[in-house]
Protein backbone atom coordinates (compact mmCIF):
# COMPACT_ATOMS: atom_id res chain seq x y z
CA UNK A 1 0.00 0.00 0.00
CA UNK A 2 3.13 2.11 1.02
CA UNK A 3 4.36 1.95 -2.43
CA UNK A 4 1.65 2.45 -4.68
CA UNK A 5 0.90 5.86 -3.05
CA UNK A 6 4.80 7.00 -3.13
CA UNK A 7 4.17 6.04 -6.81
CA UNK A 8 0.75 7.99 -7.70
CA UNK A 9 2.46 10.83 -5.49
CA UNK A 10 5.64 10.89 -7.67
CA UNK A 11 3.94 10.13 -10.73
CA UNK A 12 1.51 12.89 -10.40
CA UNK A 13 4.26 15.44 -9.43
CA UNK A 14 5.83 14.95 -12.18
CA UNK A 15 2.27 15.32 -14.24
CA UNK A 16 2.09 18.52 -12.46
CA UNK A 17 5.41 19.78 -12.54
CA UNK A 18 4.75 19.20 -16.58
CA UNK A 19 1.64 21.34 -16.73
CA UNK A 20 3.17 23.69 -15.02
CA UNK A 21 6.17 23.96 -17.50
CA UNK A 22 3.34 24.11 -20.09
CA UNK A 23 1.73 26.69 -18.66
CA UNK A 24 4.82 28.73 -18.44
CA UNK A 25 5.54 27.95 -22.11
CA UNK A 26 2.19 29.53 -23.36
CA UNK A 27 2.44 32.60 -20.95
CA UNK A 28 5.71 32.87 -22.73
CA UNK A 29 3.91 32.48 -26.16
CA UNK A 30 1.62 35.45 -25.64
CA UNK A 31 4.19 37.99 -23.35
CA UNK A 32 7.02 37.65 -26.73
CA UNK A 33 7.74 40.23 -29.34
CA UNK A 34 8.13 37.82 -32.21
CA UNK A 35 8.13 34.23 -33.67
CA UNK A 36 11.14 33.55 -33.04
CA UNK A 37 11.31 34.73 -29.53
CA UNK A 38 7.88 32.74 -29.27
CA UNK A 39 9.24 29.82 -30.96
CA UNK A 40 11.95 29.59 -28.16
CA UNK A 41 9.72 29.87 -25.79
CA UNK A 42 7.00 27.39 -26.79
CA UNK A 43 9.66 25.00 -27.92
CA UNK A 44 11.97 24.78 -24.97
CA UNK A 45 9.28 24.78 -21.99
CA UNK A 46 7.08 22.34 -24.19
CA UNK A 47 9.55 19.98 -24.88
CA UNK A 48 10.31 20.10 -20.82
CA UNK A 49 6.52 19.97 -20.19
CA UNK A 50 5.72 16.92 -22.36
CA UNK A 51 9.02 14.88 -21.14
CA UNK A 52 8.06 15.63 -17.35
CA UNK A 53 4.00 14.63 -17.93
CA UNK A 54 5.35 11.23 -20.43
CA UNK A 55 7.65 10.62 -17.43
CA UNK A 56 4.84 11.10 -15.01
CA UNK A 57 2.22 8.80 -16.54
CA UNK A 58 5.17 6.02 -17.00
CA UNK A 59 5.65 5.96 -13.34
CA UNK A 60 1.75 5.74 -12.86
CA UNK A 61 1.08 3.00 -15.37
CA UNK A 62 4.02 0.57 -13.35
CA UNK A 63 6.05 -2.01 -15.42
CA UNK A 64 3.31 -2.24 -17.92
CA UNK A 65 3.22 -2.32 -22.08
CA UNK A 66 1.78 0.97 -21.61
CA UNK A 67 5.10 2.10 -20.04
CA UNK A 68 7.31 1.23 -22.53
CA UNK A 69 4.69 2.99 -25.43
CA UNK A 70 4.98 6.01 -23.60
CA UNK A 71 8.81 6.17 -23.14
CA UNK A 72 8.74 5.54 -26.57
CA UNK A 73 6.56 8.32 -27.41
CA UNK A 74 8.45 10.34 -24.67
CA UNK A 75 11.85 9.42 -26.77
CA UNK A 76 9.98 10.36 -30.38
CA UNK A 77 8.63 13.88 -28.66
CA UNK A 78 12.01 14.89 -27.74
CA UNK A 79 13.71 13.93 -30.64
CA UNK A 80 11.32 15.58 -33.12
CA UNK A 81 10.17 18.58 -31.18
CA UNK A 82 13.80 20.30 -31.65
CA UNK A 83 13.42 19.72 -35.45
CA UNK A 84 10.62 20.97 -35.81
CA UNK A 85 10.83 24.34 -34.30
CA UNK A 86 13.92 24.62 -36.39
CA UNK A 87 12.50 24.06 -39.40
CA UNK A 88 9.62 26.37 -38.59
CA UNK A 89 12.61 28.97 -37.79
CA UNK A 90 13.97 28.46 -41.27
CA UNK A 91 11.04 28.89 -42.92
CA UNK A 92 10.11 31.94 -40.91
CA UNK A 93 13.54 33.42 -42.24
CA UNK A 94 13.40 32.57 -45.24
CA UNK A 95 9.72 34.08 -45.98
CA UNK A 96 11.66 37.49 -44.71
CA UNK A 97 10.61 37.23 -41.13
CA UNK A 98 13.29 39.62 -39.60
CA UNK A 99 13.97 38.74 -35.59
CA UNK A 100 13.79 41.95 -33.15
CA UNK A 101 16.83 42.47 -31.29
CA UNK A 102 16.06 43.34 -27.07
CA UNK A 103 16.53 47.38 -28.09
CA UNK A 104 13.42 46.63 -30.53
CA UNK A 105 16.47 46.77 -33.58
CA UNK A 106 15.28 44.36 -36.29
CA UNK A 107 18.14 42.13 -37.43
CA UNK A 108 19.04 42.40 -41.55
CA UNK A 109 18.95 39.21 -43.07
CA UNK A 110 20.89 37.39 -46.23
CA UNK A 111 17.77 36.74 -48.61
CA UNK A 112 20.09 34.45 -50.34
CA UNK A 113 21.16 32.14 -47.50
CA UNK A 114 18.59 33.03 -44.72
CA UNK A 115 21.60 33.73 -42.24
CA UNK A 116 21.28 36.42 -39.74
CA UNK A 117 23.60 39.14 -39.38
CA UNK A 118 23.52 42.46 -37.32
CA UNK A 119 24.32 45.65 -39.28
Amino acid sequence: MTLDLVREWLGGGLVAAGAAFMLIGAIGLLRMPDVFTRMHATSVSDTLGAGLILLGLVVLAGASLAAVKLLLLALFFGLMSPVSTHAVARAALHAGVKPVLADGVEVETSSREGQSSTR
